[in-house]
């Protein structure tokens, strides 16, 4: 078994001490063992604004915050996986991306999140990520890491199952959420569409999550968490009095197997479309 470990931060406007949080839990996962640390969706900044979010995507500290994470991963031996902004192709939108890195080789996959939320909460945010932000359209193969085979998915991408499914199909044992819900949603869905998502794809789940407040007008839920392939919660962060820290579970191979020969899925596909 390897140890993995996920992270809950509270990022801000401040790229720089939003770096500062991640390189110091970097180094606090690879001094405990943890072979692959993973953060959450929006890790290098999160805007009061659109606006807001376009102008810190074009300043330098951005290009800064990705070289230091990879120069912590080099120095620590350790897989990151990580949520930034970078530019698209399209004049004054975003793409939401997960970027893995591995320790001597540097960004090895660029994951960009294919589900974008846009939703008015009654008496909450108004949130509208496709104003800022374009989808992926891409799922992209599992990668190979020192923990298995991981498959990537970034927060609203929860809610669609045949993600997951695809994953799964195409040799994912790990699926990753790094994900910022809003508190109202979080409460209600969070942990029902991690642990269904882990009995779908008997996978393990490892969601790494922003919480707390980040502005006076935005704040996450957090509760980062890491589910089994049986649908347990193995790990969960509950530490009040820390906005910024990691959570930790042993990953075994060996269970994923099992589970997905105890339960065998044969999907009807002469009924619905192959994932």
């Amino acid at each position: 078994m390897s140890l993995a470990a996920v992270a809950q931060i509270t990022s801000t406007s401040n790229i720089l001490k939003n770096a500062k949080i991640c390189k110091d839990l970097i180094g606090e996962a690879a001094s405990k063992g943890a072979k692959c640390v993973f953060f959450p969706e929006a890790s290098d900044f999160i805007a009061h604004n659109s606006s807001e979010a376009l102008q810190l995507s074009r300043h330098p500290d951005c290009s800064a915050f990705v070289n230091q994470i990879c120069a912590e991963a080099k120095q620590n031996s350790i897989y990151v996986q990580i949520g930034v902004h970078e530019p698209s192709a399209i004049e004054n939108k975003l793409l939401n991306s997960s970027l893995l890195i591995e320790p001597d080789k540097g960004i090895v996959q660029r994951y960009n999140k294919t589900h974008l939320f846009d939703v008015d909460i009654a008496n909450g945010p108004v949130l509208k990520e496709s104003n800022t932000t374009v989808a992926g359209n891409a799922i992209l193969p599992p990668f190979e890491t020192p923990l298995g085979k991981v498959g990537s998915a970034i927060c609203f991408d929860l809610r669609f199952p045949e993600h997951a499914l695809k994953l799964r199909n195409m040799g994912a044992q790990i699926i990753t959420y790094p994900s910022a819900f809003t508190q109202k949603t979080g409460a209600a869905h969070w942990e029902v569409l991690l642990r269904a998502r882990a009995l779908d794809a008997q996978s393990y789940i490892f969601a790494s999550a922003q919480g707390g407040s980040h502005n006076e007008i935005r704040a996450s839920y957090g509760h980062a968490m890491i589910v089994d392939p049986w649908g347990t919660v193995v790990a969960q962060y509950s530490d009040l009095a820390s906005p910024n820290g990691l959570i930790f579970a042993n990953v075994d191979l060996n269970l994923v197997e099992h589970v997905r020969k105890f339960i065998p899925l044969f999907r009807r596909n002469d009924l619905y479309p192959a994932m």
